[in-house]
């Protein structure tokens, strides 16, 4: 099952047994409480009999904002309420439509001819492939797996951007 209709869930196959759980908060500067006590109270509906897949974020290690500090929960909520359970950490994806995503809001100013702000720091980049190729390994034993990608700086990005390679 999967549950969820964003980047993620559009490019997962379905696997008889597990909850591929891509319908949380998506958007790392939500401000809204609201949409963080969606995530969990969607979670808490889920049968805790299956494996769950949970997708989370690589900020756990390094941020303490809002969104990393629900992740780190959520992580938590997962642990403690499934006895099988995968966390995926990954940073930023190619893919999808979300305008939230660091990819596609500097290839959307770009279009756009607005400026592009160049942080001197490094994102995380996982494509399609790679991400299909973790998911596919996840094991039926609860584990934890980090999809870092390719470790760029936010300059690199925007070249690949305006190249048309990303």
């Amino acid at each position: 099952m999967i549950v969820g209709h964003g980047d993620i869930a559009s490019i997962l196959k379905d696997r008889p047994g597990f909850i591929f759980f891509a319908a949380g908060v998506s958007n790392s500067r939500e401000t809204r409480e609201s949409e963080y006590k969606r995530e969990i109270d969607l979670l808490k509906k889920q049968n805790k009999s299956r494996h769950i897949v949970y997708f989370s974020s690589l900020c756990v290690f390094y941020s303490v904002n809002r969104y990393a500090r629900h992740k780190k929960h959520m992580e938590t909520l997962i642990k403690k309420n499934f006895k099988h359970y995968a966390i995926i950490r990954m940073g930023n994806i190619t893919w999808g439509k979300n305008p939230h995503t660091i990819i596609n809001f500097l290839r959307n100013r770009y279009k756009l001819g607005k400026p592009l702000e160049i942080q001197n720091t490094y994102r995380y980049i996982a494509d399609k492939d790679e991400f299909l190729h973790w998911t596919n390994l996840i094991p039926e034993w609860p584990c934890e797996m980090n999809i870092p990608g390719i470790k760029m700086k936010v300059k690199e990005i925007v070249a690949k951007i305006k190249s048309g390679n990303l």
